[in-house]
């Protein structure tokens, strides 16, 4: 007779009463086993006495915080995953909890189908690299990425809380800029290696942003990108076959529209470091 699958084992932190209500009875009607805690301290105990694949954790609780908590848990050998859920999503506060290792930040309250959907899809991931967070001034913050995809993604939503304030419009070519200079990084300098590092530093002054992108590869030249589009001016498709026969992600029109996008774009001497500039008035 064939084994039962194990049911996912979900731990809700969240001192609000309601919320630990709806949430619990939203992930149990999904067919996970639930259970709750009101702060840290009594989250502590329970993961001393049971395991738990996942934890949804508020940050602002008595006796014992998220970031509290997620520093106890530091170094330990199991521990859950965890998403923070909370509506506070000041830079501090969303780069502490990701320096602890939060795999996922979520602003609360969240629909019942997407946190169905977020809890199945942090649950299907593998182990995820660190993301280590070097520098978590609002103005100036410093993360290293692992060369993964899933590093990349999850980076793209932190930088996204940073840019809260600004414009719609900057705000969407700052993160498309941003996104497709990442994943170049990742992609081709980090070759989809969890074990080599991609460096970003966001600088946010009165007029202007400034990022910079750092990938562990031995750089480009325009000549060697035949899967981007910036190499076949006349033929807007051309590329697209390229990548297609290369099993690329579909796109490839970066670079000519980061150019568009963004204000400055500097590479240094090998081209594997690379600076944007979004002025601000």
């Amino acid at each position: 007779m064939p084994m039962r699958p194990r049911v996912p084992a979900i731990l809700v932190v969240d001192d609000d009463r309601a919320t630990r209500h709806v949430t619990r009875a939203v992930l149990a009607k999904a067919g996970y086993k639930v259970r709750v805690a009101p702060d840290g301290a009594q989250a502590l105990t329970r993961l001393r006495t049971a395991r738990f694949d996942l934890m949804l954790l508020d940050v602002w609780m008595p006796r014992m915080d998220g970031l509290q908590l997620l520093a106890r848990l530091k170094g330990r050998k199991r521990t859950p995953r965890i998403i923070v859920m909370t509506s506070d999503d000041t830079p501090e506060t969303l780069l502490g909890a990701i320096r602890q290792r939060a795999v996922q930040y979520v602003h609360k309250p969240v629909e019942p189908e997407a946190l169905r959907t977020l809890v199945r899809d942090v649950l299907a991931r593998g182990p995820a690299p660190p993301i280590d967070i070097i520098s978590a001034r609002p103005n100036w913050v410093e993360i290293i990425v692992p060369c993964t995809r899933d590093a990349a993604d999850r980076l793209q939503e932190v930088m996204r809380h940073l840019e809260a304030d600004l414009s719609d419009d900057v705000r969407e070519a700052v993160a498309f800029a941003f996104r497709e200079l990442l994943l170049n990084a990742v992609e081709w300098g980090g070759k989809l290696d969890p074990k080599r590092k991609v460096r970003i530093a966001y600088l946010r002054a009165k007029r202007m942003l400034l990022y910079r992108i750092a990938d562990p590869g031995r750089g480009f030249t325009m000549e060697g990108l035949d899967h981007a589009a910036v190499s076949h001016p006349d033929n807007p498709i051309k590329h697209l076959e390229i990548r297609e026969s290369k099993k690329l992600r579909p796109g490839g029109f970066g670079l000519l529209t980061v150019r568009a996008s963004v204000d400055e774009l500097i590479y240094n001497e090998r081209q594997n470091e690379v600076v944007f500039v979004k002025y601000l008035d």
